[in-house]
């Protein structure tokens, strides 16, 4: 009689990975409560990335300093009112309350929303 052991027909071997500890940490709690091994999570994206020949990533959208001053102010203009356009009912309206566009050399048409070049 020989040793052999079959698992399902297929082989099973250890993969080593170096991850910060607040990864690991935080992943093993997720899959804890979704109630799988972190192993299946690993396998599970082994094998699409494997199937699919790619990777997807993302990263958090951080906006930067600059644009939280923005988003602040545009707030802050909003509550007070401040800083708005009227409500148009026509492009042409909209056209001539923008009219300082064109003496910048800048035409831009509603319509077919595409910007020209005087």
């Amino acid at each position: 009689m020989s040793n052999h052991c079959i698992y399902f027909g297929y082989m099973k071997t250890v993969l080593t990975v170096k991850t910060d500890v607040d990864v690991k940490r935080d992943a093993q709690k997720l899959a804890k409560e979704m109630g799988v091994p972190l192993s299946t999570i690993v396998n599970a994206q082994l094998k699409q990335f494997v199937r699919d020949r790619r990777l997807e990533m993302s990263a958090p959208l951080i906006p930067r300093p600059r644009l939280i001053r923005a988003i602040r102010q545009a707030r802050k203009d909003i509550l007070e009112g401040k800083n708005m356009s009227p409500v148009f009912s026509t492009a042409d309206e909209m056209d001539a309350y923008l009219g300082i566009l064109p003496s910048r050399g800048v035409r831009v048409n509603v319509r077919s929303a595409s910007t020209v070049r005087k």
